[in-house]
């Protein structure tokens, strides 16, 4: 099975082209215009063992959100329809991942249904030229579009670029664990209602 999707965006705010292989070897070709979103989306493509390619433009000249916020409804809309109808999948996932003093909690399920819990404080509002409260929308954004459940904590952490790269880092691990085969499910869909 070829779980793998290539999706184009274009509005008056942004042009993206994301391409997602969710059985690949971590290898990642990024680019955003963001730098510091490039450095995460690095590490969600390696951590969670996805090959991604991404090029996006957008009104940067603005700000970085819309860029940020349509990267992740993209990738949302890349995960969902890589996925199919799920069956087989594990379909939960979760991880706890410490990144030096910073300590980021990960739960998925790839439910059908969006939700993002986001229970995470950063110290400052800008790692490097990223304002941090643009991880919150490019999780959210992502949730939405791959229409599963994200919980996200903070367990600790006082450096703000170590939060938001444990946060990723969870993240992605949760999303490996996630879309894994379930090697006893024998391709059945995960849910009692026969449908996700």
């Amino acid at each position: 099975m070829n779980r793998s999707a290539t999706i184009t965006r274009a509005t008056s705010e942004t042009q993206i082209e994301l391409s997602l292989g969710l059985d690949g070897a971590g290898v990642a070709d990024i680019d955003s215009g963001i730098g510091f979103l490039d450095h995460m989306l690095t590490a969600l493509a390696r951590h969670g063992m996805f090959d991604l390619r991404l090029r996006a433009t957008g009104d940067r000249h603005i700000d970085d959100h819309h860029t940020t916020e349509d990267v992740g409804i993209v990738l949302g809309q890349a995960l969902a329809k890589a996925l199919g109808d799920k069956a087989g999948i594990t379909r939960f996932g979760h991880a706890i991942v410490p990144m030096d003093e910073a300590l980021a909690e990960a739960a998925v399920d790839l439910s059908g249904r969006a939700h993002l819990s986001w229970r995470v404080e950063f110290p400052r509002d800008k790692v490097g030229a990223m304002d941090t409260e643009l991880f919150e929308e490019f999780f959210r954004a992502l949730a939405a579009n791959a229409r599963m459940t994200l919980h996200l904590t903070l367990r600790s952490g006082s450096n703000s670029h170590h939060i938001a790269e444990a946060c990723f880092k969870a993240a992605a691990r949760a999303l490996r664990m996630a879309v894994a085969a379930d090697p006893r499910a024998a391709g059945a869909i995960p849910s009692t209602k026969g449908a996700l």
